[in-house]
């Protein structure tokens, strides 16, 4: 049951995160998304098989105490945005700050409601646990600068065009140097666990573990 609690909440927080991206680019002026029919909270138009089912699944076989995932990625028009210089940027950090929002919402209750002892009352503090630290994992995970992850294109609108060949060899290995950090990097996950302990005790007053 505690596994099924995880990856619901998973599902709807990488669907928030996608709704999210192609919300802003609409309001930047891209109506890409909103066309596609990707403006939606249904999870069977953002399913991704790696990202958001054979990975997570992966990860809780595997015993890892880290779930993260994906959703595929909302299709975006960038000539469309009224800001070309900064629009891809703002479109990207729509999604970790949106699963930053749900964090704090959810870290807050947990810090100021009075929950008891009793078995529902138990359930509920697990249920809003695991909503903050999934999606403070979501959000640090996502601003990674490696492509395909949002943190990538908030890089790429920063860098000068003097750097344009670290674009080109992000975009063509990013994926591959991601996948290795994932699967082959045990320390990966160990720094990303110090970061997301840190802001989780800093907005419950709790500790992660």
């Amino acid at each position: 049951m505690e596994y099924l609690f995880l990856i619901i909440i998973l599902i709807f927080s990488i669907v928030i995160h996608e709704v999210s991206h192609g919300a802003m680019a609409y309001y930047l002026g891209d109506p890409t998304a909103k066309y596609a029919g990707r403006l939606t909270l249904n999870p069977i138009k953002h399913l991704d098989p790696i990202g958001s089912v054979i990975l997570p699944l992966f990860l809780i076989i595997s015993g890892s105490s880290f779930l993260v995932g994906w959703a595929k990625p909302v299709p975006i028009n960038p000539y469309n945005f009224k800001d070309q210089k900064y629009g891809p940027a703002k479109t990207a950090v729509a999604g970790p700050i949106a699963n930053l929002i749900i964090a704090l919402f959810f870290g807050l209750l947990l810090r100021f409601l009075p929950f008891s002892g009793d078995l529902n009352s138990q359930l509920f503090y697990n249920f809003f646990v695991y909503i903050v630290q999934i999606n403070l994992i979501l959000a640090i995970f996502n601003l990674i600068p490696l492509p395909p992850l949002d943190g990538s294109h908030i890089l790429f609108s920063f860098l000068p065009y003097s750097m344009e060949n670290a674009k080109i060899f992000l975009n063509r290995w990013g994926m591959f140097i991601l996948m290795i950090l994932i699967f082959f990097i045990p320390e990966f996950f160990g720094i990303l666990r110090q970061i997301v302990d840190l802001i989780f005790k800093i907005i419950t007053g709790a500790s992660f573990h």
